[in-house]
Formats: structure tokens, sequence, C-alpha cells
């Protein structure tokens, strides 16, 4: 169950990592816009490290001036990663 879960970790931060460099944003950027994000935290969220909450995902959203489901909208198989 643990590789399941970090595969979904991994898989979403690397969509974060790609809006954020899509959207031609530093990781300092997303920092400064959000309310209380670390750089430390934006770099484990994108390398699959952390399990954020879900008002760090909020804060994350803002700080990146997107949509919370937009973070959310990444391929997942729910059938084989639960």
């Amino acid at each position: 169950m643990e590789d399941h879960n970090e595969k979904i970790l991994i898989d979403f931060g690397k969509h974060v990592k790609k809006l954020r460099k899509d959207a031609g944003l530093s990781q300092d950027h997303v920092v400064a816009n959000s309310n209380r994000l670390i750089k430390a935290t934006v770099s484990d969220v994108e390398n699959g490290k952390r399990n954020l909450s879900f008002t760090t995902l909020i804060d994350l959203a803002k700080g990146m001036n997107k949509h919370p489901r937009e973070l959310l909208d990444f391929e997942l198989d729910l059938d084989k990663e639960l």
C-alpha cells in the first residue's frame, strides 16, 4: 500500500511542477504569492516527498494563481493506486 501512496504523491508532484513551469513561475514566486508556504514545502510537494494538507493545497494553488481543481486534475488510476 505504501508504494501506491508514494506513486500518487510522485505523480501529483510532477503535475504541480509542470503547471508551475508552464506558467513560467519559479518556486520563489509561488512562495511569495502564498500565505504561508516555504520553498522547502513547494520542493517537497513537487518531488513527491510531502503528503500535503487541504489548507496547504489551497495555499499552493493561491501561490500558483490556479484554482485548486487544476492542481488535482492529473491522471490517477484509482483501481490500481488505492
